[in-house]
C-alpha cells in the first residue's frame, strides 16, 4: 500500500552561526547551505511534498523544534552551531528520538567520518588504502623525530568544504614550514591539525547513494588541474571551491566520467562502497580520492554531509547519472521513512481531549501543593504535546504559584480523583488590562482523559474569574494537528477563534488565540 505524501521539515543551520570572534570565518562555505535548502524546497514543491524550512543556531535549538511539530520527515541540511559545532552529528538521533524519520546518514556515521584521523585508522584497520598521517592538537609541542618523509597536506581535523586549506597547506618536508602550517590550522580554526601524507597525482569525487537498501555508485568525477602550472598545487583548496574570482576556482573543471582504465575505476567503486560501510554511512554520501602516479587509489575522507547544492559535484554526479534531483530527493525521504519503519516507530502520541462531561464534586478540586508539582510536570511530558522549554516554563509558574500562594498573580489549582492529582489549571489576570484574565495552563493525565475532568477544571477557573470580577479569558494554543482535539475542547465550550499568526511556535506551528466573554461585569481599578 503506497504511502501518504509525507510532510517534510528541511532542517538547516542558520549560517550567521559560523560567526566567531573578529568576524566570520569561512563565509562563503558557510552560507552555501542556503542553497541546498532552496533547490530541496525546490524539488518538494515540485514532487507536491509538503514541506517547512527551519533554521537553527544551536543544538538545543533542535529539540524545541522537532519536538513541537507534526512533520514526518526531517530533511537533515545542518552543518555546525554557533557553539560546537560538532553537535550537528547529533541531530539524526534526537529525530530519531522524537520519533522522525531523517534523511542522509545516522549519528553514527556523521560522528565517526568527522574526525578524519579516526575514521582513517578504522579503514586502514579493514585493508583499505589511505595516506599515512599524525595529528597536532593546540599547545601540543611539534616533534617531527620518527615522523614519516614527506611532502605533506596540512588540514583541519574535523572541517569540510575545504575550510582551512590553501597552496600553503603543501609542505614539501619537515622543517619551519611544516610548523608553520600546523599553527595557522590551530590559528584559523581551532582545531586539532592532520598531517597527511601528500599524494602527488589525480583527485577524484565519488557519490554513493542508497536506493532501496542498497548502494549505487554514480560516475565518477576527476578535478581536471592541466591549467596548473608546476609551481601551483593541485589541491582543490577552499579558494577552488568559494571564491568565485580566483584562478583555483576557474581553472578546476570537473570531468565526468573520469576517463579511467576499466579495472582502476572498478577498484575505485569497490573501495568507495567499502569505505561508507566501513564508517557506517549510508543514505548518500561522497569519497575522496587520490590516485597516485603509479596508479595505486588511496582514500582521502568520506564526506559523510556533502554539498547537494545544484551546482556541487553531488548534483552533477546525480545528473551524469541520469537522475534528476528532484528523484534524488524523493529517494532520500523514503530512504528515511524505510529506516524509521525497520525500527518500528512508536504509537502516535496521546493527544488531550476533554470534550466530555462528568459530575465532579468540588471537593476534588483544590489549591496546589508542593506535592503536586512533580506530579503535574510527569503527566504534562507523558502527553508528548510539549517543548522541553514548554515544560521549563510550567515548572517555573507552579514553583511561582507555590511560592506566592493564592493571593498570587498565579492562580493554580488540581484537580484530585481517588487521592490521586490528574489535572492541572493555572490561570492570571492580564497585565495592563481591566477585568482580562489569561488561562495559562490546563493538562489531565493521559489515563484519566475523556472523563470531562478538562471541562471541570475550566468550570473552575471561569467561575473563580467572574467572582474576582473577569468578563474575558484569553486562551493562547498550537495550530498543530495535534492539537485538534484541545481546540475542539475549547469551540465546545464556547471559545472563539480571535487571532492566528503562522509559524508563532515554530515551523508550520501557529499560534491560535481563543477567548471567551464571561458574564460579569468588570470591576473598576
Amino acid at each position: 500500500m503506497p504511502r501518504r505524501s509525507p510532510r517534510v521539515l528541511i532542517l538547516y543551520n542558520n549560517p550567521a552561526g559560523s560567526a566567531k570572534e573578529g568576524g566570520v570565518a569561512f563565509a562563503e562555505s558557510q552560507a552555501g547551505v542556503l542553497d541546498e535548502v532552496e533547490a530541496v524546497a525546490r524539488a518538494c514543491q515540485q514532487r507536491k511534498i509538503p514541506q517547512d524550512r527551519w533554521a537553527v543556531r544551536r543544538f538545543s535549538d533542535v529539540t524545541q523544534v522537532l519536538a513541537g511539530c507534526d512533520h514526518d520527515v526531517v530533511f537533515n541540511l545542518v552543518e555546525g552551531f554557533v557553539e560546537h559545532p560538532e553537535q550537528a552529528c547529533y541531530v539524526p538521533a534526537v529525530a530519531a528520538a522524537l520519533d522522525k524519520a531523517c534523511t542522509g546518514n545516522e549519528t553514527p556515521g556523521l560522528l565517526l567520518s568527522l574526525d578524519k584521523f579516526k575514521s582513517k585508522a578504522v579503514l586502514q584497520g579493514l585493508g583499505l588504502p589511505c595516506p599515512q598521517g599524525r595529528v597536532f592538537s593546540p599547545g601540543q609541542e611539534i616533534r617531527f623525530s620518527h615522523f614519516f618523509e614527506g611532502p605533506y597536506i596540512v588540514k583541519p581535523l574535523w572541517s569540510d568544504a575545504s575550510e582551512g586549506i590553501d597552496n600553503r597547506s603543501i609542505v614539501s618536508s619537515k622543517g619551519r614550514r611544516l610548523k608553520e602550517a600546523i599553527l595557522r590550522v590551530h590559528e584559523q580554526t581551532r582545531q586539532p591539525a592532520l598531517v597527511e601524507e601528500y599524494i602527488e597525482g589525480r583527485e577524484l569525487n565519488v557519490s554513493v547513494i542508497w536506493k532501496q537498501g542498497k548502494p549505487q555508485v554514480l560516475p565518477l568525477a576527476e578535478i581536471d588541474f592541466s591549467a596548473f602550472g608546476a609551481d601551483r598545487p593541485r589541491i582543490v583548496g577552499y579558494q577552488a571551491k568559494w571564491k568565485a574570482d580566483s584562478f583555483e576556482y576557474n581553472h578546476t573543471p570537473r570531468i565526468i566520467p573520469a576517463p579511467l582504465p576499466v579495472k582502476l575505476a572498478e577498484r575505485i567503486r569497490f573501495l568507495a562502497i567499502s569505505a561508507c560501510q566501513a564508517l557506517d554511512c549510508r543514505d548518500y554520501c561522497r569519497v575522496d580520492f587520490r590516485v597516485s602516479r603509479a596508479g595505486q587509489p588511496y582514500i582521502l575522507e568520506v564526506n559523510a554531509n556533502p554539498d547537494i547544492s545544484p551546482d556541487a559535484g553531488f548534483a552533477a554526479a546525480l545528473a551524469a547519472a541520469g537522475i534528476s534531483f528532484q528523484t534524488f530527493v524523493h529517494i532520500s525521504i523514503e530512504n528515511a521513512l524505510d529506516r524509521l519503519d525497520t525500527k518500528g516507530k512508536s504509537t502516535v502520541p496521546v493527544h488531550r481531549n476533554y470534550d466530555n462531561t462528568s459530575g465532579i464534586s468540588e471537593n476534588q478540586l483544590r489549591w496546589t501543593r508542593p506535592e503536586d508539582r512533580d506530579v503535574i510536570l510527569s503527566f504534562l511530558a507523558e502527553s508528548n504535546m510539549f517543548r522541553p522549554n514548554e515544560l521549563d516554563i510550567a515548572r517555573e509558574v507552579i514553583d511561582a504559584a507555590l511560592h506566592d500562594g493564592p493571593g498570587g498573580h498565579y492562580q493554580s489549582f488540581v484537580l484530585e480523583q481517588s487521592g490521586r492529582t490528574v489535572g492541572w489549571v493555572c490561570y492570571g489576570p492580564t497585565p495592563c488590562t481591566v477585568g482580562t484574565y489569561d488561562l495559562y495552563w490546563i493538562g489531565v493525565a493521559p489515563d484519566c482523559q475523556k472523563q470531562g475532568l478538562g471541562k471541570a477544571l475550566m468550570a473552575l477557573a471561569e467561575k473563580n474569574i467572574s467572582a474576582c470580577g473577569g468578563h474575558l479569558v484569553i486562551v493562547e494554543t498550537s495550530g498543530r494537528q495535534a492539537y485538534e482535539p484541545t481546540r475542539l475542547f475549547y469551540e465546545s465550550l464556547r471559545y472563539d477563534v480571535c487571532a492566528q499568526i503562522a509559524d508563532f511556535y515554530g515551523p508550520a506551528d501557529d499560534k491560535v488565540v481563543f477567548s471567551k466573554k464571561l458574564s460579569a461585569e468588570p470591576k473598576g481599578r
